[in-house]
């Protein structure tokens, strides 16, 4: 294995210790409580599987907690990253020790995904309510979008290689920190990763190790900055992280195997649904609205 691969998953070690360690103590700063409902563990469980498959879990989990009513907007930037760390951590060892990608080409672009999301988190952790929801809303319905490009096969279909050099290497990193920036208000990256590094000239397989060590690095990054704030749901983060660890394990041996346009399009409408739900709550608490 190569010698900054070990140091990546090293990293990713480190960081995940200091991840448990941070919410142990922003559980014991801010005296939070709750346990998990069977609710949360499902959406961990189906939205991480959907994660594994390429599909992305930001997206759908902030769906299903618009349908459910929990947990409150403003919280869910940070339940998102800190319910899906775990599921992040499990899919970046399996995928970067399973697809063969450029080592320095990977490290670099984690990194600075790592970065983004550290300066982004200190931003939205102090974000108030109505930007948040508008924000996520605008973020929904642009992950809509991006579903529809892939059934209907209108995103870039992507090149051979498993490396960059030169200009599109320097591109590839720095589009990689605004996509880690964004991550912090729930913005996924796999749909945008899809489209930038096969036009690139990335083998489409070769997102997958970027995209899951992205998440690898951002999530626990990101969950400090949220962790400080006490801006997330416990008890849901909780229950998302149990339910994420099996719906990886299902979705990682069947990856190239199923066929995902239906589900697609039952994600397409749940998103549209949670969009448009997100923008109704921001234009209901603008200033001046009527009480």
């Amino acid at each position: 294995m190569d010698a900054r691969l070990i140091a990546l998953l090293t990293v990713l070690v480190l960081l995940n210790i200091a991840f448990v360690i941070g919410w142990i103590w922003s559980v014991r700063h801010y005296g939070l409580k709750g346990r998990p409902t069977v609710g949360d563990v499902v959406i961990g469980a189906v939205t991480d599987f959907l994660d594994t498959l390429g599909i992305g879990s930001f997206a759908p989990s902030t769906a299903l907690f618009k349908f459910r009513g929990r947990p409150a907007d403003e919280l869910i930037p940070g339940t998102l990253n800190v319910g899906h760390n775990v599921a992040a951590f499990l899919e970046t060892a399996l995928f970067v020790t399973a697809v063969t990608v450029d080592p320095l080409l990977l490290a670099c672009t984690v990194a600075s995904a790592a970065v983004g999301a550290w300066l982004g988190a200190g931003i939205v952790s102090r974000m108030p309510r109505r930007r948040i929801q508008i924000f996520m809303g605008i973020a929904l319905l642009v992950a809509a979008v991006f579903f529809v490009l892939r059934i209907y096969d209108a995103l870039p279909q992507g090149g051979t290689e498993f490396a960059l050099h030169g200009w599109r290497f320097a591109v590839a990193v720095a589009i990689n920190f605004v996509f880690g920036a964004l991550m912090c208000i729930g913005i996924g990256n796999y749909a945008p990763s899809l489209i930038v590094f096969p036009l690139l000239g990335l083998h489409p397989l070769a997102a997958f190790p970027i995209m899951m060590g992205s998440d690898g690095l951002v999530q626990p990054v990101a969950s400090l900055g949220f962790f400080r704030s006490g801006r997330f749901s416990h008890a849901t983060s909780l229950g998302i992280a149990m339910g994420g660890i099996v719906g990886v394990l299902i979705a990682f041996p069947i990856v190239n195997r199923l066929s995902l346009t239906l589900m697609r399009w039952l994600i397409v409408v749940v998103v549209t649904y949670a969009a448009v739900s997100m923008l109704r709550s921001a234009y209901k608490t603008r200033p001046g609205a009527a009480a």
